[in-house]
């Protein structure tokens, strides 16, 4: 054998060994076996219409976002007015949410009032002033429609990286989540097993504040509705042994001393007798905040509120530092574990809702597969009888090119971690035929050439030099195609041209290469006068 052919057979029996190394751990018996210890962990990953799972669409709530972007717009007018000398009372969102209201108590600082709005605060736009009789001015803001625009598409890709982190957490493998117009969310989760566990694990806002408890508010007339200025009414809530919740009217400030945006890691954790708590730790500007709001209010009690509930408000016996701190509540391990998930993913930017819930059984899923994998036999069956009937020897040289390839396939799909579905069956499917399409160009050209009287080496040397560049130029085309499919296909269209873009490669490789080298050792064998019949 020349040294050129013990090369290419080295090429050969290496790629043939990391393509059996990488399917053989998705073959069930073998995974099972002694020899499944040896593989790797790597598995092909079936998608939601073979595994079974749920299908969600979410809504966003982005009129919430905007509405809870100008209250904070308003916080930040009224501190940077005060910075500059100027008294701006109760900036406040209208009631639809829409508009951001606030009094300007001196006449005479309008200027320079309107001037600070136009340096500092270029996305708000001022929809009207009203004069009062006291010699105040009423002012109605509202973001630019610019502004507006990119504040909801950031809105949207910031609540698809949220989920997408909490269902990383969760452990649901290959999710697929990609925003869709009219700010909706699609979600499809194979394998889950826990649906409405996920369900409120990506619907939780998960907003969490600090707040100041007034411990001296009556509750009674807080519950009727009378409450100073600056405060507001939550309850407590207090998990009985029985499951259900107790909820306790408590009096808290209105502003938040700290919020949950400089949490750097939340773990559920158990204390001495038993009991699930969330452990926070805090970034280094949040441990700074942190330690100077809890030596403000020593000897208070500092409410740990969670979506508007307040989950524990422990009294600050002395200031803490070290950035940590933990949130109880008598929670169960699980309540516990998923809380922690949500705060460590982050906070969603707005509520959602869910639009439509579909569930996929894995019985669905397992007929899907049969009938896959009965198509791909039926077909593959045919096309290897018709190669080796029409093209003899040769015929057979290009179905075990087209075995080969398989393996090639199933191996790409789990070595990327590539996740099959229905239509990536009926990529492959098409695949079978695609695959043996470049050998019968490679055949019919040495065809010609034997016609023309060439002997069988100059004619296998030759038709393989004419044939592989309309092969590349052919498979190429196609594969940009299918590039441009998963690019900006949804979920199966990409799980159609993963299997598309894997077979049109792993072909290239076996029909040029492979049976190339099979064509050359079987001639390196035989006579230099002897013919061949294709």
């Amino acid at each position: 054998m020349s040294g050129n052919m013990r090369w290419r057979l080295a090429v050969i029996s290496l790629v043939a060994f990391l393509g059996l190394i990488y399917m053989l751990p998705s073959v069930g018996p073998v995974k099972q076996s002694f020899l499944g210890k040896f593989l790797p962990d790597d598995v092909i990953n079936l998608g939601l219409d073979l595994k079974g799972g749920i299908h969600l669409t979410l809504g966003v709530d982005v009129d919430k976002a905007l509405a809870n972007s100008l209250v904070q717009m308003g916080r930040d007018v009224r501190d940077q007015a005060k910075d500059d000398g100027i008294a701006v009372l109760r900036p406040q969102t209208t009631p639809d949410g829409k508009h951001l209201q606030l009094v300007l108590a001196t006449g005479d600082k309008r200027q320079a009032f309107d001037d600070m709005l136009a340096n500092h605060f270029n996305v708000l736009v001022v929809d009207n002033v009203e004069s009062g009789p006291d010699g105040k001015f009423t002012y109605k803001l509202s973001f630019t429609p610019r502004y507006k625009s990119e504040l909801t598409r950031m809105t949207v890709d910031q609540a698809v990286k949220t989920i997408r982190n909490r269902i990383d957490e969760f452990g649901v493998a290959e999710p697929d989540i990609r925003k869709q117009s009219d700010n909706r969310i699609q979600i499809q989760l194979p394998g889950l097993h826990d649906p409405e566990r996920a369900i409120k694990l990506i619907g939780k806002t998960a907003h969490l504040e600090f707040k100041v408890v007034d411990d001296n508010a009556d509750l009674d007339k807080a519950q009727k509705g009378i409450l100073p200025p600056g405060e507001e009414l939550s309850v407590l809530r207090h998990r009985n042994p029985d499951g259900t919740y107790l909820e306790r009217p408590i009096v808290l400030r209105s502003d938040a001393v700290m919020t949950g945006e400089h949490i750097s890691d939340a773990r559920a954790n158990f204390d001495r007798n038993n009991q699930a708590y969330v452990a926070l730790s805090f970034t280094p500007s949040g441990s700074r905040q942190f330690e100077r709001v809890t030596g403000e209010n020593v000897k208070k009690r500092l409410a740990i509120v969670l979506d508007g509930k307040v989950y524990s408000a422990p009294t600050i016996q002395e200031k803490i530092s070290g950035g940590r701190a933990s949130i109880t509540g008598h929670f169960t391990t699980e309540e516990a574990r998923d809380l922690a998930i949500v705060l460590r993913a982050g906070a969603l930017p707005a509520p959602v809702s869910i639009l439509e819930q579909r569930s996929v059984g894995p019985s669905l899923g397992q007929e899907s597969i049969e009938q896959g994998v009965y198509s791909a036999l039926v077909g593959g069956v045919i096309v290897i009888g018709f190669m080796v009937l029409y093209y003899g020897l040769a015929g057979f040289v290009a179905d075990m090119a087209l075995l080969f390839n398989m393996v090639l396939i199933m191996a790409g799909l789990a070595g990327f971690g590539a996740t099959l579905t229905l239509p990536g069956i009926a990529g492959i499917i098409l695949t079978i035929g695609m695959a043996v399409d470049a050998n019968v160009i490679i055949f019919e050209r040495i065809r010609e050439e034997l016609r023309l009287g060439l002997s069988a080496r100059k004619a296998v040397d030759t038709g393989y030099d004419r044939a592989t560049l309309t092969i590349f130029d052919a498979n190429v085309t196609t594969i940009i195609a299918a590039m441009v499919l998963y690019q900006f296909g949804t979920g199966p269209i990409r799980g159609f041209a993963v299997t598309l873009i894997l077979g049109t490669v792993a072909s290239m490789f076996t029909a040029i290469f492979f049976t190339r080298f099979l064509f050359d050792l079987w001639l390196s064998r035989r006579p230099p006068d002897a013919g061949i019949r294709i």
